[in-house]
């Protein structure tokens, strides 16, 4: 079983100007309290998590409202950590894409798990993302912070992920997993109506 899931705490970084994971506490015990009870304060796109259609659109659907049969089954995790730029469908096929495919990860190596936030990172063609939903594509997960490029303001791919009745997973850690076929469990936290819900997610070989 591979935890392929980014810690959601003080160390991780965000996107720049996002709103940083922090932790106080209500009562605690040293204090004279009974129990220990912390408060938290985060964006829900600090470490790996699932961004809903609300990140990107007015009327779209929250984070509570995500439905689960994405996040969980057979996956595909395919390495593009070679690429930059605009990923075509042809070059996602030369790394090891197959039509059809219901699940995918791609490693891209650039994961805020190393400790740092990566200046840039490969990104799929909007185009290829479109074939890839008419194909049977329901989830599109990276190991980057975004499934679009750092500098989009337009965030064409998740448009066309979503028009696609396709759902996001951003910032998992894949560095200590090899390329291949997994069974995915990275279900999202029943939080809202928020934009994002913080994800545990666990990758185990078939």
């Amino acid at each position: 079983m591979h935890d392929i899931s980014v810690r959601f705490d003080t160390t991780t970084p965000v996107w720049p100007g996002d709103t940083p994971w922090s932790c106080t506490w209500a009562w605690e015990m040293r204090n004279g309290a009974s129990v220990n009870v912390s408060r938290i304060a985060s964006s829900p796109h600090v470490g790996t998590h699932a961004d809903a259609p609300l990140h990107v659109r007015q009327d779209g659907l929250a984070a509570d409202r995500l439905p689960l049969v994405p996040f969980l089954g057979r996956a595909v995790v395919i390495d593009v950590s070679e690429m930059t730029g605009v990923i075509s469908l042809a070059a996602l096929r030369r790394a090891g894409y197959t039509d059809g495919t219901v699940r995918l990860l791609l490693r891209t190596g650039q994961t805020v798990a190393s400790g740092t936030f990566p200046q840039s990172w490969p990104s799929l063609d909007p185009v290829a993302v479109r074939t890839l939903t008419n194909e049977g594509l329901k989830l599109y997960a990276v190991d980057c912070p975004s499934v679009d490029d750092r500098e989009s303001k337009s965030l064409a791919v998740h448009h066309a992920i979503f028009d696609g009745g396709a759902y996001v997973l951003e910032n998992l850690d894949l560095r200590g997993v090899t390329p291949g076929h997994f069974d995915l469990l990275a279900l999202p936290m029943p939080v809202g109506p928020l934009d994002a819900a913080p994800v545990r997610a666990l990758l185990r070989p078939t």
